[in-house]
């Protein structure tokens, strides 16, 4: 196991982050209780601002999917860094849970949440960043996103 703090793998990765997103309605998009960092349900924001659209079975296909949710968790790792300064306080993922906006024979919806997954694997490690996870089909979703996703950290 290598000792590269989340921050110095973030880096290493060339992952770039969208901005953290503004709250479109009335909550918290971020929350510490405890040791534990609750996170409102994310979309698939660029780096530029936009959120990609579309429903999965229909305007795009699982890999899409699957992109789309890769860069929800983009935006969530944006989330945590600018509320908490940095990853490094980050001590694991605890729980993901991925909604997707899919047509009704649908049924991908673990490996379109993936995305999301893959990247907290890669840039927490294996060991802490995978956590417990649901993969759900929603029959719509906020702006027609294709993805929705809310996760649950433990700080260290």
């Amino acid at each position: 196991m290598d000792n590269i703090s989340p921050n110095e793998k973030l880096g290493q990765l060339k992952l770039e982050l969208p901005p953290a997103p503004a709250p479109l309605g009335v909550y918290k998009p971020f929350l510490i209780v405890d040791r534990l960092v609750y996170v409102s349900g994310h979309g698939p924001i660029m780096s530029d601002g936009n959120l990609i659209k579309g429903r999965v079975g229909k305007d795009m296909d699982q890999e899409e999917g699957k992109a789309a949710a890769r860069q929800v968790g983009l935006a969530i790792l944006a989330t945590l860094k600018t509320n908490l300064g940095n990853l490094n306080r980050i001590k694991r993922v605890i729980k993901v849970l991925g909604m997707v906006n899919s047509t009704a024979d649908f049924t991908k919806h673990p490996y379109v949440i993936n995305g999301c997954s893959e990247v907290f694997a890669e840039v927490f490690g294996e060991e802490n960043g995978v956590g417990v996870r649901s993969a759900i089909g929603m029959g719509s979703l906020p702006d027609n996103i294709p993805v929705e996703i809310e996760a649950v950290f433990e700080l260290i």
